[in-house]
């Protein structure tokens, strides 16, 4: 794990990347700025009332002398934020709608990301996912060619490391859904040096039973491979055909994979979110994340049982995806 993030911290110093946390209040988060900033890797961005934050910086006996800190009630520069998001919604807002959305810290953070004022946005510690996600989709929008963002756990337990997706967003994804989370699953990947073998799960494996949601796992395959022809992908398999070699010799002795995935997409969300919470709980891994994937720009949401740590790291990985757009 420190050897991932050691990696991370190497790729994104010197770059004078700029991180907005929204939840400038929660002390999780104002512990991790003050350690960002510390440690001199970016620059963190917190949101706020400028007094009460560096009141409770003193209390907790941190630093944010390295940080910046922004109101929103006190911009001086919100009306290029109202006029940029006026424009943005296209008609959906008029000018005083945005003035008092904008007041909204996770509206106004996304806005600065936006604009360029800052590279990632990192909320959820005190706000739901839907609070977190909604402005990002509104503002930032998916990248061109992908119609939904989705939500992948880094899965790490020493030099082991394995993405999971969809862990986090969409409920009952169709083929085309599937075979857009595998591509840009693999483009996470490879973010973090791991060259991608897509494992598209069910609980048959080629075949074995059928039923639409085989089926639709199976449509899924066809159509990432016609998308991205270079993509090393397979499906359907039970978890175990895609993992174990000598289970994978057994079920599937023709895939390409041959038991060696290492991103792993689910056919639900159900599913993904018990996946990964059973290899974390039962399997030892570290879940890092979830990283929302398919935006323009990185948005991130913590859980808001998140600690510290999750803070620090998950910052890391945004400001990683920053130098990836």
């Amino acid at each position: 794990m420190s050897d991932l993030f050691e990696g991370i911290k190497q790729k994104i110093s010197g770059h004078n990347l700029r991180i907005v946390f929204p939840e400038g209040f929660d002390e999780r988060i104002l512990k991790a700025a003050a350690r960002l900033a510390a440690d001199g890797i970016l620059t963190p961005v917190l949101i706020g009332n400028i007094e009460e934050l560096q009141a409770r910086a003193k209390e907790l006996d941190v630093s944010l002398e390295a940080a910046e800190i922004y109101d929103p009630a006190n911009y001086l520069m919100m009306d290029e934020l109202v006029a940029a998001f006026v424009e943005r919604r296209k008609g959906k807002a008029t000018e005083e709608d945005a003035r008092k959305i904008l007041l909204d810290v996770n509206y106004f953070g996304t806005m600065l990301v936006y604009l360029n004022k800052a590279d990632g946005l990192v909320s959820g510690a005190a706000h739901s996912t839907a609070a977190t996600v909604r402005p990002a989709l509104q503002i930032i929008k998916t990248k061109e060619g992908v119609n939904k963002t989705s939500g992948v756990f880094l899965m790490v337990r020493d030099d082991e490391q394995y993405v999971f997706a969809d862990c986090a967003i969409n409920i009952s994804p169709d083929s085309q859904d599937l075979a857009e989370i595998a591509i840009e699953s693999a483009r996470t990947a490879r973010m973090f040096d791991i060259e991608p073998r897509v494992a598209m799960l069910s609980f048959s494996t080629k075949g074995s039973a059928q039923s639409p949601e085989t089926e639709k796992v199976m449509a899924a395959v066809e159509e990432a491979k016609r998308r991205d022809p270079l993509l090393i992908i397979d499906g359907e398999f039970q978890f175990d055909a895609a993992f174990v070699p000598e289970v994978a010799i057994a079920k599937a002795p023709d895939s390409v994979l041959q038991g060696n995935a290492n991103v792993f997409v689910f056919p639900s969300l159900e599913a993904g979110n018990i996946g990964y919470k059973i290899a974390q709980r039962l399997g030892g891994f570290e879940a890092v994340g979830p990283l929302l994937q398919g935006l323009n720009r990185p948005v991130n949401d913590l859980s808001r049982g998140c600690s510290t740590d999750d803070v620090y790291n998950l910052a890391l990985l945004t400001a990683a995806q920053a130098l990836s757009k």
